[in-house]
């Protein structure tokens, strides 16, 4: 009896090993397949060390040593393989050996046997399929069962004399037995355990970061904003079950859903330090409410008590957030927080998917417009009727211009979306106004002012001529008086402005504008170059329309 609670303490000891080390992320080695040699290499020395610790701490009896040494070769076996489980069992077979005894030998050999049978079992149970059976704390207590038995057969067989073998085999076999299967069964029951728990996790978190996928595709196609943040938020909510969930830009708060709702207003600025943090060092932060403290910066009187904060990241910076909150009564669950983190990334996925999606619908709808603006109708019948009338009093002026209008469809047809020089665009636009001149006669009048020094500055296709034909299309075409059209050029802090100048003043506001005009050129040059850039209107009621088209300007292009 006395026999039994020694080894049932040096198995204690095991087992709390075992449970120390399943608070890691080492343990995941015990619970999967061990396909990897880095795998087979830490199940190796682990069992290896387990037998080493067992002779040790092993009881002396009778010139020999009754100890828990199966188990770290069986289990080494079991989980490793047949080649794996064998060099367990050598090294702790020759390590009982240097131990000394009437049994070395006999203990060294069967150590080696316990090993490379339980690595045998192991091996065949895999090539039938039913590798969950490893796994089994039944099937392991069985096996170990088996091994003790073998190693007192050959105590038996090999140990000599054969009546100090028969006796001590008699003292030792049942303590052996008990102790040694149970104790492996035991061991396979808590990694059995951890692995339900692992999967049960890992199928939890597939299943909600599918769903939150799935209910989540093609939202932010239509831009990151307040109505698609705000279904994000919903979804996220309903599927994480936490206490809150916020999206914010750079700025300002896009949506917010859950507790503290009341006070969390979508629109207004970003105040809280631990977003701002998350921001501008492009980290996780998390406040969980007890190591780190969290209180709302708005309302003393939040019920939120913890913030989880994920920075949504395109290919170079950050360009939002997203933020968990648990009410102060509830604490942060791990899986949320690690599902917070690939939600992060899902989104910043979907963003920059989105913004791809619409520089791409944005270049086919540029393409479509450039296509019909090739052979604008209303352009190309106001052409031929002023040659038609010139051509009689002026043939040689009617040729300038049919040459001229030639050049105008020709550089339309040849141009691309990409960049070109500004020196391009002036010739195309002079193309343009050679023929708008004609017609006006003398009631348009067009200066363009631009230092030779910025004609190789490179703009996106397609810049200014829809901006000048707006400017006479729309402005100066309805005037009595002579219209006057200036195109200027300055530099202002790394800036280029283009400003193109109508007298006419009749610019209006049209919502939801499209077409080859301002609204598309102001989207084409921010997808191009970034939201500081585009368009910006200035206009006086009958005065003036001044059109500002703002450019990066560098360094190199000084």
């Amino acid at each position: 009896m006395s026999l039994i609670l020694l080894l049932t303490q040096q198995m204690s000891l095991y087992l709390v090993i075992v449970y120390l080390v399943s608070k890691t992320p080492l343990f995941k080695f015990f619970s999967e397949a061990a396909t990897r040699l880095p795998h087979k290499i830490f199940i190796y020395l682990t069992f290896s060390s387990f037998c080493v610790m067992a002779t040790y701490f092993g009881e002396h009896t009778n010139d020999a040593l009754a100890n828990t040494r199966a188990m770290g070769a069986v289990l080494g076996g079991l989980l490793g393989g047949p080649v794996t489980g064998f060099l367990v069992g050598l090294t702790g077979g020759l390590h009982r050996y240097s131990m000394g005894g009437f049994t070395d030998l006999a203990c060294a050999i069967s150590t080696t046997l316990e090993g490379l049978s339980a690595g045998i079992v192991s091996l065949y149970l895999r090539k039938l399929g039913k590798s969950e059976l490893i796994y089994s704390p039944l099937v392991v207590c069985l096996v170990t069962f088996a091994a003790e038995m073998l190693q007192m057969g050959m105590i038996l067989l090999v140990a000599q004399p054969f009546t100090d073998a028969w006796s001590l085999v008699k003292q030792i076999i049942i303590p052996m037995l008990l102790v040694n299967s149970i104790g492996a069964a035991l061991f396979m029951s808590m990694v059995r355990d951890q692995k339900a728990m692992f999967d049960k996790m890992s199928s939890v978190f597939s299943t909600k970061a599918l769903k939150i996928a799935e209910r989540s595709v093609g939202i932010l196609s239509k831009g990151f904003n307040q109505k698609s943040s705000s279904e994000i938020a919903k979804i996220i909510l309903e599927e994480t079950n936490v206490g809150a969930v916020a999206i914010t830009d750079t700025e300002k708060l896009l949506a917010f859903i859950g507790a503290g709702a009341d006070h969390h207003i979508p629109g207004t600025p970003i105040s809280s330090k631990i977003t701002q943090d998350a921001i501008n060092n492009n980290c996780v932060m998390f406040a969980d409410g007890v190591d780190v403290a969290y209180a709302c910066s708005i309302s003393p009187q939040c019920k939120l008590g913890s913030s989880l904060v994920i920075p949504l990241r395109s290919e170079t910076e950050v360009i939002g957030t997203i933020k968990l909150y648990e009410p102060k009564n509830k604490l942060f669950l791990n899986i949320n927080r690690t599902l917070g983190e690939g939600i992060g990334r899902l989104l910043s996925n979907q963003i920059l998917f989105g913004r791809f999606e619409q520089q791409q619908n944005l270049l086919t709808q540029s393409e479509l417009k450039l296509l019909q603006a090739q052979v604008n109708p209303h352009f190309l019948f106001n052409a031929l009727n002023t040659i038609a009338a010139i051509i009689k009093r002026d043939p040689l002026k009617a040729r300038q211009l049919i040459q001229q209008l030639a050049q105008f469809l020709r550089i339309n047809l040849k141009r691309t979306t990409g960049l070109v020089t500004l020196d391009d665009e002036l010739e195309h636009i002079e193309s343009y106004l050679t023929i708008e001149k004609a017609r006006f006669i003398d009631r348009l009048t067009v200066t363009i002012d631009i230092p030779k020094e910025l004609h190789h500055y490179r703009l996106p296709a397609f810049t200014l001529q829809p901006i000048i034909e707006n400017a006479v299309k729309h402005g100066t075409a309805h005037m009595l008086d002579k219209g006057i059209i200036e195109v200027t050029a300055v530099i202002i802090e790394e800036q280029l402005c283009l400003e193109v100048t109508d007298n006419a003043g009749l610019y209006q506001v049209k919502e939801n504008s499209e077409g080859l005009g301002m609204n598309l050129v102001h989207k084409r040059i921010q997808n191009q170059f970034g939201s500081e850039y585009g368009l910006k209107v200035d206009s006086e009621k009958e005065v003036y329309t001044k059109v500002s088209i703002q450019l990066p300007f560098t360094g190199a292009e000084k």
